[in-house]
């Protein structure tokens, strides 16, 4: 009985990870088979692995179209975010105000409002600069959208560095470029990396904004994967297949970028 506390919380930790991974598992389960497999009632366990529905996915969609356009909106929209919220996290750590939490506080409450509530808005401002339906204007719209989380990330990183660092630095004759470059950069680069590591995935997964501002041209991944949906029904197993192929590479980066976006967040980047 001394064991049993430990024993159920392995237990808890089990359940919560089944119930956290068993969507997942059903879906690579469902891409591999057939439309009538996919629905039948009760679900087909034991079943022979199809690749139709994947051969059927690339038949019919572009799959590299939409997974170029998600690599290059979901990597620009990261590295611009970067360029844009490492200087204002650095004035906001090292040259405080007294409305700087106030102005963090007002950055952190625009994700508060629904992404609906922009809409029409942001759809109009595209549709009058001609970018409707463009790689541009998904970056854009990604970067703007995960700036104040870059934000607030890289300033909760930046504060846990010394400020006698930066003293010292100073007194040596570096410059503001020099700090930053010399100093701050490779203190925080473990912030830096968990930062662009998360961005990158919320740029990947965002739907919303995809299906709203493009179509054809610059159609991501979540634009492909919403086409399975008709009036007609569901295409279950196509839809798992193109799900599948959506998920994989970005999946594949976490996995092997899983220590370095664990090391950033537990060091200070999010409190």
């Amino acid at each position: 009985m001394k064991n049993l506390p430990l024993v159920l919380r392995t237990v808890a930790a089990w359940g919560v990870t089944l119930l956290i991974v068993f969507p997942l598992i059903w879906l690579v389960l469902t891409a591999f088979k057939t439309e009538q497999q996919a629905i039948s009632i009760p679900p087909q366990l034991i079943f022979t692995p199809t690749m139709e529905s994947f051969a059927e996915v690339n038949e019919r969609s572009d799959y590299l179209l939409h997974a170029r356009n998600s690599v290059v909106t979901s990597f620009l929209s990261t590295i611009l975010g970067l360029l844009i919220a490492a200087p204002a996290a650095y004035s906001m750590a090292f040259f405080r105000t007294r409305r700087t939490r106030d102005i963090l506080m007002w950055m952190l409450s625009t994700k508060f409002m629904p992404a609906v509530g922009a809409l029409v808005p942001v759809y109009v401002i595209a549709q009058t600069a001609g970018m409707l339906d463009s790689l541009t204007a998904l970056t854009i719209v990604f970067t703007m959208s995960n700036l104040p989380i870059m934000v607030w990330m890289l300033y909760s990183g930046f504060k846990d560095i010394p400020p006698d660092i930066l003293e010292a630095a100073r007194m040596d004759g570096a410059t503001l470029w020099d700090e930053f470059v010399q100093v701050i950069r490779p203190l925080a680069m473990g912030t830096l990396a968990s930062t662009g590591l998360l961005c990158l995935v919320l740029a990947w997964n965002e739907a919303f904004w995809s299906l709203n501002l493009s179509s054809a041209k610059a159609g991501t991944l979540a634009t492909l994967i919403a086409s399975y949906s008709s009036p007609e029904g569901l295409f279950w197993a196509k839809l798992s297949a193109a799900s599948l192929m959506a998920i994989a590479p970005i999946v594949v980066v976490g996995w092997f970028s899983q220590k370095q976006l664990v090391e950033g967040l537990t060091f200070g980047a999010v409190k």
